[in-house]
């Protein structure tokens, strides 16, 4: 009785959080993560080299990088930043996906640990990791790539597999930790269970326009318009933790996710609206498509 529930249990699981899926699924996902990365890299390819040559006693190195001790030459830290690039396009395409799909996501990894060792760390960059990294390592250049159509002599192969449909779910997965993470981060800060009060948000707002002005930059008019509404603040504070806390639910079913997705980019792009600031992968709306593109469970799969 035991051991058929657990595999009744276990059957229910994979049909969720791997559902049979086209070859096409993941392939879209590939399509998206790489033509992203290369659009943001490449728009601040001339940025990332003026930090390479940075004084070096700015450099505090971080992630993949701590294994430094003093900066590349900025001539090698160039050609790894053009390495992604190419990398970054073969990858898109999918040529050679099985080679170029984890050379693409550690090199990746590499230019962003190193661009942000001389700054500020910009977490908004680690999803867009994440979601490489498990492209990377993963069949997800079955369709739509270059490897398709010299392995099946055609763009669209006519496969399904639970493969395809555990790739999104473990991107969401990446996805569903971060923001768990982030709603977690607050209950256990200064403010703790206090900040859901929107007290707190209010004085991030506030804190942030004036920095803003004082740098000489503008702030943004709607945060000062909002600031006075005390009770507006309580509710985008509520509702920031209920979607960041509640995030693994997102995983349990494709409309629980789908809900998910447009709970959190309508909040990243209130946040870039309030206090402009930006998150380009979460705004771009791309870090959002594995929950759209997640199939739903097959009642006839297994």
């Amino acid at each position: 009785m035991s051991s058929s529930l657990m595999h009744r249990l276990a059957s229910t699981a994979r049909r969720h959080l791997a559902p049979q899926a086209p070859s096409t699924t993941p392939a879209l996902l590939r399509i998206a993560v790489g033509g992203y990365h290369l659009w943001h890299v490449g728009k601040r390819r001339k940025l990332y080299r003026g930090v390479h040559r940075t004084d070096a006693a700015s450099f505090d190195p971080v992630g993949a990088a701590r294994v430094l001790r003093r900066p590349l030459p900025p001539a090698v830290a160039d050609a790894l930043l053009d390495a992604s690039l190419l990398t970054g396009a073969l990858f898109t395409a999918g040529v050679a996906h099985p080679v170029t799909g984890p050379l693409h996501s550690a090199l990746q990894t590499w230019n962003f640990s190193y661009r942000n060792s001389w700054s500020m760390v910009f977490h908004h960059e680690n999803n867009l990791v994440l979601h490489t990294m498990v492209l990377g390592a993963s069949p997800a250049a079955d369709a739509l790539s270059v490897d398709a159509l010299r392995r099946d002599r055609t763009l669209l192969p006519t496969r399904r597999s639970w493969m395809y449909g555990a790739i999104p779910t473990v991107m969401n997965a990446a996805v569903s930790l971060t923001y768990l993470l982030a709603g977690i981060a607050k209950f256990t800060g200064g403010a703790g269970a206090s900040w859901a009060d929107g007290a707190n948000m209010r004085g991030q707002v506030a804190f942030d326009a004036l920095r803003k002005e004082m740098l000489g930059e503008e702030s943004s008019p709607l945060g000062r318009a909002l600031y006075p509404h005390q009770g507006l603040f309580t509710v985008m504070a509520a509702m920031s933790l209920v979607l960041e806390i509640g995030a693994p639910s997102a995983l349990v079913d494709h409309r629980l996710g789908r809900l998910f997705a447009l709970g959190a980019f309508s909040m990243h792009w209130g946040i870039k609206a309030i206090m402009r600031i930006t998150f380009p992968y979460n705004l771009s709306g791309v870090l959002y498509l594995p929950f759209l593109l997640m199939p739903p469970p097959d009642p006839r799969d297994g």
